[in-house]
């Protein structure tokens, strides 16, 4: 089956998260994406185990993508990110806004020569405004977009960042439908356009509890989900106490142990003391397991991220997928999760090295054998 976007050509100026996840969603999904990466590397090639040469942070984050490594100090590094995105249909940059303008490969630089390209910048606060000049990596918008402090205040505990980038992946994915807009109306209008997608706006955007702080309603949000210790694992009951305590104290028939007239909070410590005994009573997880399930209330495993792959449905959908590491071996990537009844989509190529690409991208793209007029801003691995 074909790929959705496989005569799609996206050109990923991008670096670290926010930009490359978009670039490689696309990827999987057909698109021929080429990264430009500065002769001194993106920084997630820091980060990880090296296979075969290449980190895993950033094999990651680049599966399936081409390379060119490119100087945009120099002219003629100018010259072909230019010439490049001449032949492009999507370019993505997370530069601080004003980088592009100096490098000369801004909106306005680019849409010269293509009228048709569409650009994503993605950045934390937004092309202006002011603020717009702060560095911004995925903890600071989680502070600013009051996600740390809101974990605190739930969980009882000091301020800490989140254990994942909910930031940078969420701008990238409103990015990824932004450019799909962006290339469905180019069809109609024959023109495309530029995209200000601020991390920021895309966390605020997705927090779907904000509005309790908004509205000053906070007292009528659900109740924090929590976690239940039975005698060997533990387990994670997603619905509110309240339901919780309808359904278990039934089937255990358990008198109420709140006396009449106590304070909500006093109801709450008290009922939840039961149900806590209650599970650790039961002769482990397996048993609360069925009771849950009779009752028809949602409940997890507590896994650690190492036993992700005994997850059965991760499992059954294949969702960790073994790529040929360039070390004559395989090596785990997590697969991207569209799943078409019509078309394919997923990992085709594990990442590239710095440069990999520069003769081959150059040739298919720009239709030149010769890469003299670039050769001092092109870099190489090899």
């Amino acid at each position: 089956m074909a790929y959705p976007l496989e005569d799609l050509r996206v050109l990923d100026l991008s670096r670290v998260l926010a930009g490359p996840f978009a670039g490689r969603m696309l990827a999987d999904l057909g698109a021929d994406v080429v990264k430009v990466e500065p002769p001194d590397g993106d920084l997630t090639r820091l980060w990880g185990a090296v296979i075969g040469g290449i980190p895993g942070y950033y094999h990651q984050q680049n599966v399936g993508k081409r390379n060119v490594c490119i100087d945009l100090r120099l002219p003629e590094g100018r010259a072909l990110v230019q010439a490049l995105a001449a032949k492009a249909d999507v370019v993505i940059e997370n530069f601080r806004p004003g980088v592009t303008s100096r490098l000369g490969v801004s909106y306005g630089d680019l849409s010269k020569g293509n009228p048709r390209l569409v650009m994503l910048s993605i950045s934390g606060f937004g092309q202006d405004g002011p603020e717009a000049q702060r560095a911004a990596f995925a903890p600071v918008i989680h502070a600013e977009a009051g996600l740390i402090a809101r974990q605190a205040r739930l969980s009882s505990n000091p301020p800490y960042d989140l254990p994942v980038s909910v930031s940078d992946t969420n701008a990238a994915l409103h990015g990824l439908v932004a450019i799909l807009s962006a290339l469905w109306m180019r069809q109609r209008t024959g023109v495309g356009q530029y995209i200000d997608m601020a991390m920021i706006d895309a966390t605020i955007a997705t927090d779907d509890n904000l509005h309790f702080a908004l509205e000053d309603s906070e007292s009528t949000r659900v109740l924090p989900t929590e976690v239940w210790e039975t005698r060997d694992t533990p387990v994670v009951i997603s619905a509110d106490f309240r339901h919780i305590w309808n359904h278990l104290s039934d089937e255990a028939k358990l008198p109420d142990p709140a006396p009449p007239g106590s304070s909500i909070a006093d109801k709450g410590r008290l009922r939840k003391a039961a149900i806590r005994d209650y599970i650790r009573s039961l002769p482990g997880r397996d048993a609360l397991v069925k009771i849950l399930d009779r009752r028809n209330i949602a409940w997890g495993d507590v896994r650690t991220a190492e036993d992700i792959r005994t997850q059965p449905t991760v499992q059954h959908r294949g969702m960790v997928f073994e790529v040929d590491d360039r070390a004559g071996g395989t090596r785990p990537v997590v697969q991207s999760p569209y799943h078409f009844s019509a078309a394919e989509a997923g990992i085709r190529r594990p990442a590239p090295r710095k440069g990999e690409h520069n003769a081959e991208v150059v040739r298919e793209w720009l239709g030149a054998d010769d890469l003299s007029p670039w050769a001092s801003a092109l870099v190489s691995e090899d």
